[in-house]
């Protein structure tokens, strides 16, 4: 069924085809940039569902093709996530001392420099210490960094290749940063491992590992640290990784691991104890408030930091 519906007019937010993301829509909920923002998703049968835990974490098991969400569209600066800890976990915009965040523009980096998002049914627990970085999780899905020609969609459910990752130390934590591609993508046949991306697309690992470790400098912090020496690892150790991040997620949802608070309601993991029912899922959203017009960005959003690399 086209579960899409066109975007309240005064929305502005675009809504993603429905034939091209197997089904899934959106439902923006508050004005855009605003701290009531919500962005809930549904199903090809028009059913409210959460990113986190019912869209399927493989589109090709096979092959090795995973679901991607993405939840920051490439050069925009809003930092959009799925919200873990809200019942149904949409999309909304994190907050930092009461404030909404915004990255920095780090020259010469505008915004984000790929498609940002994550990987459904994947995380990574805070109580297990990685063997290979030596720190625990970072309490979130898996991160994906998608380096498509295409700019995509807030909100979007992209099917990825997945061709290696950055093991990324933020504050002490372990934040895998996963390197994919959309297999839409023209190009994306001649993509099969990192050493492809380096080849045929040089100077974006560079660019990549050089916007982790500086885009928390303008806000005040250090430069972030990476394991390995901020060396990309391989597709089958990130595939890997990425598995391990699902197993973790299951026994979240088997309530074998204690998630703290996040959010596991969902509504397909059917021997899950989190498991609701699609009226409880709607009386979720029906308690948001309704899409308005988008505030304005904040005009300092776009200024450029400049500073001296170590």
């Amino acid at each position: 069924g086209g579960a899409c519906r066109a975007a309240p007019a005064q929305c502005g937010g675009r809504r993603a085809a429905c034939g091209a993301m197997a089904g899934y829509s959106v439902e923006e909920r508050a004005a855009p940039h605003s701290l009531e923002y919500r962005l809930f998703f549904k199903d090809a049968a028009g059913r409210y569902i959460s990113p986190f835990h019912d869209i399927p974490i493989y589109a090709d098991a096979g092959k090795n093709v995973f679901n991607m969400v993405v939840e920051v569209p490439r050069w925009t600066n809003a930092k959009m996530e799925i919200a873990t800890k809200d019942p149904l976990n949409p999309i909304k915009q994190d907050v930092k001392k009461g404030k909404l965040r915004y990255v920095a523009n780090v020259f010469p980096h505008k915004g984000y420099i790929w498609n940002y998002g994550a990987i459904p049914q994947t995380w990574e627990d805070p109580g297990h210490k990685d063997e290979n970085t030596g720190c625990c999780g970072d309490n979130d899905p898996i991160d994906v960094c998608e380096i498509g020609s295409k700019v995509c969609s807030r909100g979007e459910v992209i099917k990825v290749k997945v061709l290696g990752t950055l093991a990324l130390i933020d504050e002490g934590e372990t934040d895998w940063k996963i390197i994919a591609i959309n297999v839409e993508d023209p190009e994306a046949d001649s993509y099969n491992d990192i050493s492809d991306v380096r080849r045929m697309k040089p100077g974006y690992l560079e660019a990549t590992v050089d916007w982790f470790r500086r885009y928390k400098v303008p806000d005040g912090k250090p430069e972030n640290q990476f394991a390995f020496n901020g060396e990309f690892k391989d597709k089958d150790f990130a595939v890997n990784v990425i598995k391990c991040t699902h197993e973790h997620w299951k026994a979240l949802l088997a309530k074998k691991t204690d998630g703290g608070e996040i959010n596991c309601t969902n509504l397909t993991v059917s021997d899950s104890p989190f498991c609701c029912s699609q009226e409880c899922a709607k009386a979720t959203v029906d308690a948001a408030p309704p899409c308005t017009a988008a505030n304005p960005i904040p005009p300092e959003v776009d200024k450029w930091f400049y500073y001296q690399k170590n």
